[in-house]
């Protein structure tokens, strides 16, 4: 490897924004995240589910109106 070239890595601070702290390894000087394991919804068990069936219902009745019109 040619020297004076590659980024100095280093232990550095990582923080989320809802207060989570830790250390990793890193070429940055200080890692800021919006979401970590603490407070990610899948991670808590608080994740909220998508109502995907009124979606799909609302699609149907658009196709079903367009089928309609083609008769």
């Amino acid at each position: 490897m040619k020297q004076e070239i590659h980024p100095q890595y280093q232990q550095v601070p990582v923080h989320c924004a809802c207060g989570e702290t830790w250390t990793t390894g890193s070429t940055k000087k200080e890692l800021r995240v919006e979401i970590c394991s603490k407070c990610h919804p899948f991670f808590t068990g608080k994740q909220k589910l998508v109502d995907s069936a009124g979606r799909i219902d609302r699609f149907k009745q658009r196709f079903a109106k367009k089928v309609e019109v083609k008769k």
